[in-house]
């Protein structure tokens, strides 16, 4: 069966997609919420050390030290019913799932929600909002820029 998530082939996207910031996060159970970077920014924080960016046409970029919230940590906040994975879709329609193993099994290193990269604010044109998974071996496909939504799958 094919997967329009994962994996797949995503062209280099210079440009936001739009001008809007909001992330709306779809619950389980129909629900959606909808999450200012403002609010993300409140929310505990964690960093990580020698991230680096393998961008499709562009190379390898890094190290950076990213901040964020923990994906885990976002949901928990809105959700605390089973899953089997998560959807993680941007402005332009680019997205990556991450299964519900990855999320309880992250080790040191989490899957994190990054909103600034080496002490400055992500700007719109560098993302905003970035998920970073560092565990990730492939050419950028799981390193979504511009994060637009967040789908919680139970099914």
């Amino acid at each position: 069966m094919h997967d329009p998530l994962r994996p797949h082939r995503h062209d280099p996207n210079p440009e936001p997609p739009s001008p809007d910031a909001e992330i709306a996060l779809d619950l389980p159970d129909g629900q959606t919420r909808l999450i200012a970077v403002e609010a993300l920014r409140a929310m505990p924080r964690t960093a990580l050390d020698a991230c680096y960016i393998v961008s499709t046409g562009h190379g390898t970029s890094g190290p950076f030290r990213f901040e964020g919230v923990r994906l885990q940590a976002l949901i928990a906040r809105w959700w605390d019913g089973p899953l089997t994975s998560v959807e993680v879709v941007s402005g332009d329609g680019f997205g990556t799932r991450v299964l519900a193993e990855e999320l309880a099994d992250e080790g040191p290193r989490p899957i994190l929600l990054a909103t600034d990269c080496d002490g400055q604010p992500l700007r719109r044109a560098d993302g905003l909002v970035r998920l970073i998974v560092p565990s990730e071996r492939d050419d950028a496909l799981r390193q979504v820029k511009w994060v637009a939504r967040i789908r919680l799958v139970n099914g």
